[in-house]
């Protein structure tokens, strides 16, 4: 295995775990929404949609920051996929798929729920998951019990992306991390190889020596 560029693993591990680190700091927010069942969840829905809305309305250069982040990787990825060995091709190719996946969560699912949330356009437009909420008959409460319905599966919809976008960003660190404990493993089983080959060349030539200095005292 050919030894891979610690700089560009540096590059992609970084990021990686930056984007962890903001996921992990929106968990509280969706704990409440996807993972218990609390006896009033409107407190929640209202605390998560809040929390959105200030992070969508945040200065350009958070975004901007996000976006450097992002590319650091994909340039982390570039570096180690330039000339790839069968090794690169096998954990840095599925390192790069599941990268991919995230930026498109991230674009399809997570940009799009911020404007959603952001515009209170719940039930007007199609959901993140592509599947549209009409509102059913022309009454006003019609119109509101559908709007509620899109709120709640929208704030859903954007607490499951981000469980989904922390899986698909620990499957990048557990490829890294296999890529690193095969290449130490290649190294150890070669150098122990290297120290069988060199003990049994120094037994033949041990034992060519004495052989030698048994024929002169013959």
């Amino acid at each position: 295995m050919a030894k891979t560029n610690p700089f560009a693993t540096f590059l992609i591990i970084g990021p990686t775990c930056f984007f962890l680190g903001i996921l992990f700091s929106s968990f509280p927010y969706d704990y409440n929404i996807l993972w218990t069942t609390p006896v009033d969840r409107e407190p929640y829905f209202q605390l998560l949609e809040n929390h959105l809305k200030f992070l969508h309305n945040s200065p350009p250069l958070i975004a901007r920051i996000l976006h450097i982040a992002i590319a650091t990787g994909l340039l982390g990825f570039v570096s180690k996929l330039y000339k790839p060995s069968e090794a690169n091709m096998l954990f840095d190719g599925a390192s790069l798929v599941l990268y991919m996946v995230g930026i498109t969560v991230y674009i399809a699912n997570i940009v799009k729920g911020l404007r959603v949330v952001t515009d209170g356009s719940y039930g007007q437009v199609e959901l993140v998951e592509g599947e549209g909420i009409a509102a059913a008959g022309g009454t006003r409460e019609a119109e509101l019990n559908a709007d509620y319905i899109g709120r709640e599966d929208s704030l859903r919809v954007l607490a499951a992306s981000n469980t989904i976008l922390a899986l698909v960003l620990v499957g990048v660190l557990v490829l890294q991390a296999g890529q690193w404990y095969a290449q130490r493993k290649e190294e150890a089983e070669i150098e122990e190889m290297d120290r069988v080959r060199d003990e049994k060349n120094a037994k033949r030539s041990e034992g060519k020596s004495a052989s030698h200095t048994g024929k002169k005292r013959q």
